[in-house]
């Protein structure tokens, strides 16, 4: 791979994983709600996942979609279904003081395998893999994928910092839970591309 063509790449991937999408909409609310340290697990899920997910697309996953068209629709309702659940639990996320004793950030496992349901993950790493591993070759793929790697440790971290600035904000129960609605709202409204896809 070339030094234009992995640039090309890297500023891809990037403004790809730091755009508003459901993981940085959850890491933002996690971050206000949990705190940084106890976001990092979710932090490491999403960027150990994304990279996961985009190379076992790489190696021919779709190809089973392709002789098997079912499981793009199970895929459909599982994504709508647990986003609306995720949802639900922002909007209904106790006070940081709260959330200690109750509430539970995301773990490793659960925002890894959510990469599975997330459709913007899946539309990422379709793109990747089209644009810049259209070869399907073993090199390429990991260059894809490690490059997803290092932007999720930019992206992840950035979005859970912004949440934790947020939480001084949010000092008043009132204005959290104003916080959170509009969080479960916009992690809601991320379904529409899904949906109602745009007619060419």
């Amino acid at each position: 791979m070339t030094f234009e063509i992995y640039t090309a790449l890297f500023t891809f991937a990037l403004v790809t994983v730091i755009t508003p999408g459901p993981n940085n909409l959850m890491l933002m609310a996690s971050g206000a709600n949990f705190g940084f340290r106890r976001t990092v697990p979710h932090m490491f899920g999403i960027g150990i996942g994304m990279p996961v997910l985009t190379f076992m697309v790489g190696i021919g996953i779709m190809q089973v979609f392709e002789m098997f068209p079912i499981i793009d629709t199970v895929l459909k309702v599982l994504s709508v279904v647990y986003l609306l659940y995720l949802a639900w639990k922002i909007a209904n996320a106790a006070p940081p003081q709260a959330a200690k004793a109750e509430g539970r950030p995301l773990t490793f496992l659960q925002a890894a395998a959510f990469q599975w349901v997330n459709p913007k993950a899946w539309t990422m790493a379709l793109s990747a893999i089209t644009l810049y591993a259209t070869a399907r070759d073993l090199t390429a793929l990991l260059w894809v994928a490690g490059t997803y790697l290092l932007v999720s440790l930019v992206s992840t971290t950035s979005w859970t910092a912004l949440g934790l600035q947020m939480r001084r904000v949010l000092s008043s129960p009132k204005r959290l839970r104003v916080f959170n609605i509009t969080m479960a709202i916009l992690l809601v409204a991320t379904l529409i591309p899904v949906l109602w896809p745009p007619t060419s």
